[in-house]
């Protein structure tokens, strides 16, 4: 029989995500307590900070 896949609310990835980007935990660590493959973290990771990136600038230009 097939493992349920489970699903993380937005507020769950932020919350491992932050753990990761602001408290330094690796993501081999992350993966292991949460049944993660590394690559799904590395793609949310690379998501946020995108997202963060493109705010910022807009920001800049705002105030520009």
């Amino acid at each position: 029989m097939k493992k349920q896949r489970k699903r993380y609310t937005p507020e769950e990835k932020v919350g491992i995500l932050r753990r990761h980007l602001l408290e330094q935990v690796p993501i081999s660590e992350l993966c292991d307590k949460h049944g993660l493959q590394p690559t799904v973290i590395h793609a949310e990771r690379d998501r946020k900070l995108e997202a963060a990136r493109k705010q910022r600038q807009v920001r800049r230009q705002q105030a520009a």
